[in-house]
């Protein structure tokens, strides 16, 4: 599969959040705002990519050889939790306000199915380096565009009129549901396309 490809098919046609409804905890809970929805997205983009290299590489070269890679699971989550460590250490370090503004979201990538998605993915698709790399980069923009997305619409219905019984999360899940039909013009007839 081309890079091309790969970046369309993870940001677009299969987007985890919008496609496969992976990650929806901190899609609907961090998307209050721009702000905090981009620091997120841009801190679970970057544990998508680090951790995809990260596990492959642990997969190849240690649990293959080993055979043990019916702990593939177990061992991609102790990878993930300790890359979110690393990311929750540099956020609070470098900017405090988006630290505080993330919350316990920040510390939930460790759980956040999507993370753990791509890995998997990235093994059964059998990528090679570089290209779980790039879908693990791919996933994370995807995750940053649906939520920043999400972020803008839900800073936009602040200032509507919404019935009383739709305010908050509802409003925002029926803005989910519209976003995922929107991304659904995107399949895979859109790559064959484009890339023919």
């Amino acid at each position: 599969m081309s890079y091309i490809a790969i970046i369309i098919t993870f940001v677009f046609i299969n987007n985890f959040i919008l496609t496969q409804f992976l990650g929806l905890c901190p899609f609907i809970g961090v998307s209050k705002n721009i702000e905090s929805a981009v620091g997120m997205g841009f801190a679970v983009t970057f544990v998508m990519a680090i951790a995809s290299v990260v596990t492959w590489l642990v997969y190849y070269y240690i649990l293959i050889p080993l055979g043990l890679t019916y702990l593939q699971t177990i061992t991609f989550i102790l990878v993930i939790a300790s890359l979110v460590q690393l990311v929750e250490m540099i956020v609070q370090r470098i900017s405090p306000p988006l630290y505080k503004a993330l919350g316990i979201f920040l510390p939930l990538i460790t759980t956040n199915c999507a993370v753990l998605g791509i890995a998997l993915i990235n093994v059964t698709s059998s990528y090679n380096l570089l290209e779980s790399f790039i879908a693990g980069i791919s996933a994370g923009l995807g995750f940053l565009l649906a939520i920043v997305l999400m972020a803008n619409i839900r800073e936009r219905l602040e200032l509507e009129q919404v019935p009383k019984p739709f305010k908050g999360v509802p409003i925002a899940f029926i803005s989910g549901g519209l976003m995922a039909l929107a991304f659904m013009a995107f399949d895979k007839a859109l790559l064959t396309n484009l890339l023919g």
